[in-house]
């Protein structure tokens, strides 16, 4: 017999823990947070665990590492059900949830082979944030929600 209530990821003592971040996207987290298991860092991830708000949702924790508000925009965007909490010494000191930016700048690649942001031109890709995916800037293509993670510049 399990309980639900009992502790599935164990504590970090400090850092970064992403909640509410809907099913299936963890692993397109550590893409954008450029954690891929080689620098070191300790993180915990559970995917598909139960939540009384989604459903089923996935957690990343990262010891000792708090991001930075351009990391959170980008997470915005595939994960905008997404709370931050920062924890010191095991116990959270700031909860915040993630806030939509009005545009976003060189995160995501347009999909429009013949936009102009995907040419040899010295720009940076941009998108108006919308309320189901973002807008490309240039060429007025729209990127939806599930299709973002696919057009992440994370490199």
């Amino acid at each position: 017999m399990t309980d639900d209530h009992q502790l599935r990821v164990s504590k970090i003592q400090n850092g970064t823990v992403i909640d509410h971040v809907e099913a299936g996207q963890a692993l397109n987290v550590l893409a954008i947070l450029g954690i891929d298991g080689t620098s070191g860092e300790a993180v915990s991830v559970g995917m598909n665990v139960p939540s009384d708000r989604l459903g089923r949702k996935d957690i990343v924790k990262v010891e000792g590492r708090e991001l930075s508000q351009s990391e959170v925009d980008v997470l915005s965007l595939i994960a905008p059900a997404a709370s931050i909490n920062i924890v010191r010494d095991y116990e959270v000191v700031e909860k915040n949830r993630v806030v939509r930016p009005e545009t976003v700048s060189g995160i995501v690649s347009c999909p429009n082979r013949n936009c102009i942001s995907n040419a040899d031109e010295p720009i940076t890709s941009g998108f108006a944030v919308l309320s189901d995916g973002v807008r490309c800037d240039y060429c007025g293509t729209i990127v939806r929600e599930k299709e973002i993670a696919a057009n992440l510049d994370v490199s």
